[in-house]
């Protein structure tokens, strides 16, 4: 008589440390995001309380958006070499540190300093997804790659009211006192809840792919970032821009003869990755002005006409219900992913994000009707956001996502830094005098919704040029797995 085999491991079975696995990696996703979005309310103060110009003071954003663009696909290869929950704990600890700067100091040098470790903590989400992928079983995967994709925006909705809140009843340096604590909370429950993967890429770290790379991005992204300030057609502009192509032609040489390349060029190449960074870029375009208009347009004085004179804790609290939103809408992301294919769900949540543009244009001055457009584009960031990862987790090697992940977040963060710059172009161009200052038309951000908007059909037709994908529908979703890993052994070879 055969003896019994052993009884599966249910979920509610299963170890403390495994079931928080999957909470304690959103908490980290969430609190990166909180951390890039805590600075934003001290903004207007923080020349009087560092005594620096608002130029100097411009930086402590940024430094962070330069470091992390920069240090994501680097981190992202040395997680996929050394250990994904090792570098991701560095990356947290990093985070952690650049916060007790900040509570400790008020000199603006620091701060920049400090801001600019913070930026490693954008790996954050690519590497928790990559250890998503090496820990889960496929039946629980897509629905925890959705809720780690959608903490990004998640933790930005809570971290504006968060730290206005804190900096309107407390001194400043307490809002970093409390992001220092739960970095140090982070930290710590990473190291205890996470288990070390066991995919791994041996080889040679590739220095100088990672010191071109960095080159090449500081120059573009600097150039983005400052061009409204510095002037468009400045020395030092297009200085940089000349130098962004000159840097990145050398590298994509360097890359495509190196034994073990940062990036692997060969494979972006290919349909399904390189059109997903594509998609990547023109979503994180569409997704940014979101949050970037409204917070103006509310603020707006009553006297332009169409302005609502909200402080910024009441901002903070009409971005609120898109987080909301993004949290319960991830699920759904996940489900369709698995019904139709992600490149269906990306393209689906490009297309509502247009539709939420759409109700923008339609009504911007009614509070009520703002919120529903926000939201309405919240929700498309949510299936679109949700549905890159699974795209790439289905089109690279499994001992490559982390990288691939990294890349794949760089392109979006380069999405946002040119809509920031595409919309601060458009609103200094559409202004009028209120009380004897220039302030933005309604004109001017309708036209930055409608930009936003365009961006977004485009990027819906990116996804749908994407190969389809073999796991769609019925008796394909059943031989999914094994078709995939047969997928993932080819591009792999």
């Amino acid at each position: 008589m055969d003896q019994p085999g052993p009884i599966p491991r249910t979920a509610a079975a299963a170890p403390l440390r495994d079931r928080l696995t999957i909470p304690v990696l959103a908490f980290g996703g969430i609190l990166m995001a909180v951390m890039q979005t805590v600075v934003v309310p001290l903004l207007p103060d923080l020349p009087r309380l560092t005594g620096a110009s608002p130029g100097a003071v411009s930086w402590t954003v940024t430094a962070t958006l330069l470091s992390g663009a920069v240090l994501t696909p680097v981190l992202g290869r040395a997680g996929d070499m050394y250990g994904k929950r090792r570098v991701l704990t560095a990356a947290l600890v990093l985070m952690t540190i650049g916060s007790v700067m900040c509570a400790l100091s008020s000199d603006i040098t620091v701060l920049i300093t400090a801001r600019a470790l913070q930026g490693a903590a954008a790996s954050v989400v690519p590497l928790s997804i990559s250890i998503l992928r090496d820990e889960l079983p496929p039946e629980r995967r897509g629905s925890a790659v959705a809720l780690m994709s959608s903490t990004v925006g998640i933790g930005a909705a809570l971290g504006l009211p968060l730290a206005a809140l804190v900096v309107q009843y407390y001194d400043w340096h307490t809002m970093f006192w409390l992001t220092s604590a739960l970095g140090v909370l982070g930290v710590s429950a990473v190291w205890w809840a996470v288990k070390e993967s066991p995919v791994r890429e041996p080889g040679r770290f590739d220095v100088p792919g990672a010191l071109g790379l960095a080159a090449g991005l500081v120059c573009l992204l600097l150039g983005v970032s400052q061009g409204g300030q510095w002037g468009w057609g400045s020395t030092r502009i297009l200085g940089l821009f000349a130098a962004t192509v000159v840097i990145l032609a050398l590298w994509w040489w360097q890359q495509l003869r190196a034994t073990k390349p940062l990036v692997d060029l060969r494979l972006v190449s290919r349909p399904r990755v390189g059109l997903s960074h594509v998609a990547a870029l023109l979503t994180g375009f569409a997704f940014y002005a979101n949050s970037l208009v409204t917070a103006q347009l509310v603020q707006a004085p009553k006297a332009t006409g169409y302005g609502l004179g909200l402080s910024i804790v009441e901002t903070g609290l009409c971005l609120l219900p898109g987080g909301v939103t993004m949290l319960l809408f991830s699920p759904l992301s996940a489900r369709i992913s698995a019904s139709r294919g992600p490149r269906i769900t990306l393209a689906l949540g490009a297309a509502v994000i247009a539709c939420g543009y759409a109700v923008r244009i339609a009504d911007s001055r009614d509070l009520w009707m703002i919120i529903v457009g926000a939201t309405v584009v919240s929700t498309g960031t949510t299936l679109a956001y949700s549905a890159l990862p699974t795209l790439i987790l289905r089109a690279v090697p499994a001992e490559q996502t982390a990288s691939a992940n990294g890349v794949n977040v760089l392109m979006r963060t380069i999405g946002q830094a040119t809509s920031s710059a595409a919309v601060a172009a458009v609103l200094v161009h559409h202004t009028s005098l209120v009380g004897g200052a220039p302030v933005a038309t309604l004109h001017g951000y309708l036209l930055a919704f409608g930009m936003a908007g365009a961006v977004a059909l485009v990027a819906c037709a990116a996804a749908l040029t994407i190969p389809g994908d073999p796991t769609t529908g019925g008796t394909r979703r059943a031989r999914g797995t094994t078709r995939d890993s047969r997928d993932e052994a080819l591009e792999g070879a």
